[in-house]
C-alpha cells in the first residue's frame, strides 16, 4: 500500500524542472535517511549525503527515481535474525502440547523479542484474513486479484425445473396417429382433447370435465383442434372432412364447414379467419363471419398437411406436410382473393413429415419446425430471408414444438424412441432437462395461458400436466381476460 502514496510523491518531485532546495523533507527521504544513518551508526538527526541506493531495510520499499514511472520493484529481504525467527516458529508450531522443552522455547522466543526482531515480518506463506488498509487512502489496483468477494457470476442460481409430472388425466380411446392435432388449452384455462369421435374440456382452473360433443357416426373420428384467442369458440375438424364451430359457454354447434375433399387434420386461427389443411395437401381460408366462408385455396403440399400455425403478428403462415416440405404463405390482408399455388417461401431440408411448427414469439420472423422418424432434427428458420440459422439432431421422432417466453427457452415433444419432452436453452439449443413420464410416444402439446405449465397428450392415453416454466409470483404479470376478436356473429 505505500507504494503508492511514494509514487505520488516521486511523481511530484519529478515534474519540476529545477530542483527545488528549500522545500521541506518528504517522508520518504527522511524514513529513508534515518534508516541509513543508523545502518552507518550516525544519529537520526544529523543530516547525511547518502544516496537512497544504500539503503539496506529489511522489507521496505527500494525506490530509484527516474524520469519512467512504473519502474518501482519491491525487493523482500531477509536478514539471518528473521529467518532463524521462521525457522523457530514453524518448529513450535508442530511441537507436541506435552513436550518438556516449552520453557527453553519460550525464554528464546523471548530473547529474540529483545534483539530487536519483528515476528511479523518473519512469518512465512500467512493467511491474512483481509489485506490491510492504505493508509493514505490510494487505490490498490491488485486488490481485485485477490478479492475473496464472491463475483456475480458464481452467485448466479440455475432455476429449478419440476421433472415430475403435476397431474396426470386419463385419455382413453385417444387416436395414436402422428399426423393429428388433437389438444389445445385456451386463454381461459381450458383444456380441450379429442378421444375417438368425442370433445372433453377439462378446466384447469376448477377441474370439472365437461363432454361437449360426439359425432353420429362411430366410424368417425375428430382429426384436429383449434381454440380462437379469447377461448370462446373451438373449431374442431374432422375424419368425414368436415370443421365444426362450437361455442363452448352454451355448448353448441353454430355451424359446419364444409369445402375439404379429405379429413382435416389441422387447423389455426387468424383473428376472424380460420386455416384448415387436409389430406389432399390443400389449405382452405375461412371467414367466419360471413354465410360464404371459403375465401380461397392455398396449393403447395403434394401429400397431408399435418402442421399448420399463422405467426403471432399475423403476417405469415406457415404449414408443414408429409412430404418433408415447410411452406411459408402470405396473410390473408397481403394476398389477393383468389387461389395461390406457388407459397412465399419453400424450406425443403427436412428428410422426414414436419408437423411440429412453434413462431417464436419474442423474435418475429423466426420459425421452429420439426422433423419424423426419418428426420428427427429441429431446424431454426428465418422466414424473412429464407436460411437455416441452426439444425439439432434429437435422435427421435418430433412430435410437437412450443416456444416458452418465461425463460426464453424450447420445448419439444418426441415420438419413437425417447418418448419424452425436452427442454432447449434458446438460440443456443443446449440441453436443460428431459421430462420423462409417458410410456408410449408423446403426439401433442399445449401451453397454458401464463405459459408456465405444459399438457401433453401421450399414445399411452394419458395427459400428464408439468409446471416447468413457473415464475416468481412477484413478478408474475396480471393476466387480463382478453376480447373477444371477432366484430361480428358467426353464421
Amino acid at each position: 500500500m505505500a507504494q503508492f502514496g511514494l509514487e505520488n510523491d516521486i511523481s511530484n518531485t519529478l515534474k519540476l524542472d529545477v530542483p527545488i532546495t528549500n522545500a521541506p523533507i518528504a517522508r520518504w527521504q527522511r524514513k529513508a535517511s534515518a534508516s541509513n544513518a543508523s545502518a552507518i551508526g550516525l544519529s537520526p538527526g544529523k543530516s547525511t549525503n547518502i544516496s537512497l541506493n544504500a539503503s539496506k531495510t529489511p522489507g521496505k520499499w527500494r525506490t530509484t527515481p527516474s524520469k519512467k514511472m512504473g519502474e518501482d520493484r519491491f525487493i523482500p529481504i531477509r536478514n539471518d535474525k528473521q529467518m532463524e525467527v521462521a525457522s523457530f516458529l514453524l518448529s513450535k508450531a508442530n511441537r507436541p502440547k506435552e513436550d518438556v522443552s516449552a520453557a527453553t522455547s519460550d525464554q528464546k522466543e523471548l530473547s529474540l523479542l529483545l534483539n530487536g526482531c519483528n515476528l511479523e515480518e518473519a512469518r512465512i506463506l500467512q493467511f491474512s484474513g483481509k489485506p490491510t488498509v492504505n493508509p493514505d487512502g490510494q487505490h490498490n489496483a491488485m486488490k481485485s486479484l485477490y478479492s475473496h468477494t464472491v463475483t456475480p457470476m458464481s452467485n448466479k442460481k440455475t432455476r429449478y425445473i419440476y421433472s415430475t409430472v403435476d397431474k396426470i388425466l386419463d385419455a382413453p380411446a385417444v387416436q395414436n396417429d402422428f399426423y393429428l392435432n388433437l389438444l389445445d388449452w385456451n386463454s381461459r384455462n381450458v383444456v380441450a382433447v379429442a378421444l375417438q369421435n368425442s370433445v372433453y374440456l377439462w378446466d384447469a382452473t376448477r377441474g370439472d370435465v365437461v363432454h361437449l360433443m360426439t359425432m353420429e357416426n362411430d366410424a368417425d373420428y375428430v382429426s384436429s383442434l383449434s381454440w380462437t384467442k379469447d377461448g370462446s369458440y373451438l373449431a374442431v375438424g374432422t375424419s368425414d372432412c368436415a370443421v365444426q364451430l362450437w361455442d363452448v359457454e352454451r355448448e353448441k354447434c353454430l355451424r359446419q364447414v364444409t369445402s375439404h375433399s379429405a379429413r382435416v387434420c389441422s387447423l389455426s386461427w387468424n383473428s376472424h379467419i380460420l386455416s384448415s389443411g387436409s389430406r389432399s395437401g390443400q389449405i382452405h381460408h375461412h371467414d367466419v363471419r360471413v354465410a360464404e366462408h371459403h375465401i380461397f385455396t392455398l396449393r403447395g403440399h403434394s401429400q397431408e398437411v399435418c402442421g399448420l400455425q399463422w405467426s403471432p403478428d399475423g403476417h405469415y403462415l406457415a404449414s408443414g406436410g408429409n412430404d418433408n416440405l415447410v411452406c411459408i404463405w402470405p396473410g390473408v390482408s397481403q394476398a389477393p382473393r383468389a387461389d395461390v399455388d406457388q407459397s412465399l417461401r419453400t424450406l425443403s431440408l427436412h428428410k422426414g413429415a414436419v408437423k411440429a411448427l412453434a413462431w417464436c414469439p419474442w423474435q418475429p420472423g423466426i420459425l421452429a419446425s420439426g422433423g419424423g422418424t426419418t428426420d428427427c432434427h429441429i431446424r431454426i428458420w428465418n422466414v424473412n430471408s429464407g436460411s437455416c440459422l441452426s439444425s439439432l439432431d434429437t435422435q427421435s421422432q418430433v412430435s410437437a414444438l412450443a416456444f416458452a417466453p418465461n425463460y426464453k427457452e424450447l420445448l419439444s415433444a418426441h415420438g419413437f424412441s425417447h418418448h419424452n419432452l425436452v427442454i432447449w436453452k434458446y438460440p443456443t439449443m443446449t440441453k436443460i432437462a428431459e421430462l420423462n413420464g409417458h410410456e408410449e410416444r408423446v403426439l401433442n402439446i399445449a401451453m397454458s395461458p401464463d405459459n408456465s405449465t405444459v399438457a401433453s397428450l401421450g399414445a399411452d392415453e394419458t395427459i400428464r400436466i408439468w409446471k416447468c416454466f413457473e415464475v416468481d409470483p412477484k413478478k408474475r404479470p396480471k393476466n387480463k381476460t382478453p376480447r373477444s376478436a371477432f366484430t361480428q356473429s358467426i353464421r
